[in-house]
């Protein structure tokens, strides 16, 4: 199946043309009729499958075949995301497809000074791309009215559960028209995704193409197991010696991005920080700079592990595993996109044991181990993880003691037998 067998406009055929895409991936061709055709949607599929397009194509088709005249424009179409990195990722999509369309599309988000957005607010858009939390203070803020979408796309789902932000969604929802046609698209199909569906859907074609929490064929995946001490040492041999130009680098926390960052670049690597402690411009910053190829290592939390979208990135490279062991099937995703071939190290020690052996039960299969790494190796068990368990190094008959002092002790104070002198009195004394 091509693109124009899809019944997208001459229009939207030639900007797709232009970016040089051929055939829709099986996320647009079964989800881009759905909503050309009016109804709800609620689509998962693995990332890096076209899903922004797969709503922003056939948003765009609808949003032109009503057009409107009324001045300023008003907000016909609501596209909300979970990140600001997303938001300016898919405010490109929506400005790339749509460049041959008479359309005004603006981008909303915070850790930015709000004036220019509520200038372009005030000029009128047809579509918006936002945040939840700038959104909804603009919105009180009387910038934007939200009571003409007729569109509203719930993009990143689960992430945007994760992140906290259910209580700004209903809020926002509160403020659409009850008759609109929604769109939830989302990388995985989590049970609350579901949950949330059933509250804001209506009767919606549901679209899986791949098994949840799976991970793409043409990722290799691998395990360097080795001490915590030599991780940045194997890390930065991995990089050099090879020559590789483009490795996105994942750490737990915001403070290892930056202690990580300045220790690779004491190596001669050119390296960036990308973590929500660094100001939006230094963001954008970093992100232009790894993408047009002058720095070739972008260290970054798990704020790069959804929606970042990077064409025909080779390498990512765990370097602290997540906590949450979905979050490992995201962060392997910002490589092997379209198509391309990539390529997944995760650098273990035996402390992340626990964590490792949750991911190859979520995946369901084992990923391979390297054997030998040129430093030290060592093994994974279950066992290395384990918290320690407290010993109480007094004798049994004491221990006994306290357990059963425990249980009659209370925290009622005891009564005042009759008779007994009050505070006062006995301060009168």
């Amino acid at each position: 199946m091509s693109f124009s067998q899809l019944g997208l406009s001459s229009e939207l055929l030639q900007a797709i043309t232009d970016q040089g895409y051929e055939t829709p991936t099986p996320i647009q061709r079964q989800a881009i009729p759905e909503v050309l055709d009016g109804r709800d949607v609620l689509a998962g599929a693995q990332t890096g499958t076209g899903k922004t397009a797969s709503f922003t194509l056939p948003l765009l088709q609808l949003l032109t075949n009503k057009p409107t005249v009324q001045k300023p424009r008003p907000v016909r179409a609501l596209i909300l995301v979970p990140t600001r990195e997303l938001a300016a990722q898919v405010y490109e999509s929506v400005q790339l497809y749509g460049k041959h369309l008479p359309l005004v599309a603006e981008v909303i988000f915070g850790g930015v000074s709000p004036n220019p957005q509520i200038k372009s607010l005030h000029r009128g858009a047809d579509i918006i791309v936002a945040t939840p939390g700038r959104l909804l203070d603009l919105a009180n803020q009387r910038h934007v009215n939200l009571s003409r979408v007729e569109y509203f796309v719930l993009d990143e789902a689960d992430r945007m559960l994760d992140m906290g932000f259910i209580v700004d969604i209903r809020k926002i929802i509160a403020m659409l028209p009850k008759k609109r046609q929604n769109l939830m698209f989302s990388a995985t199909f989590a049970d609350e995704i579901k949950t949330l569906a059933a509250q804001i859907l209506h009767n919606p074609a549901q679209i899986e193409v791949a098994q949840r929490n799976t991970t793409a064929d043409n990722i290799s995946q691998l395990i360097y197991p080795l001490k915590q001490e030599y991780k940045r040492e194997c890390l930065s041999y991995l990089i050099g010696s090879n020559n590789w130009k483009q490795v996105l680098v994942f750490v737990r926390t915001k403070h290892g991005a930056d202690r990580l960052c300045k220790q690779l670049m004491l190596d001669g690597i050119r390296c960036a920080a990308l973590h929500g402690n660094k100001s939006q411009n230094a963001r954008t910053v970093a992100l232009e700079n790894f993408k047009s190829g002058k720095i070739s290592c972008l260290v970054a939390t798990d704020i790069a592990a959804r929606g970042l979208d990077i064409e025909q990135l080779p390498h990512v490279i765990n370097f602290d595993l997540p906590a949450v062991p979905e979050d490992y099937v995201h962060r392997i995703g910002r490589t092997g996109r379209a198509g391309c071939e990539g390529v997944a190290i995760s650098l273990v020690c035996p402390d992340e044991a626990k964590l490792l052996f949750a991911i190859e039960k979520l995946l369901k299969k084992e990923i391979p181990r390297v054997a030998d790494t040129g430093y030290e190796t060592v093994i994974l068990k279950a066992s290395d993880a384990a918290p320690a368990k407290k010993v109480d190094p007094r004798p049994r008959r004491h221990q006994n003691h306290t357990k059963e002092r425990a249980k009659t002790t209370t925290n009622h104070p005891t009564p005042r037998k009759s008779g007994t002198p009050t505070a006062a009195r006995r301060r009168s004394r």
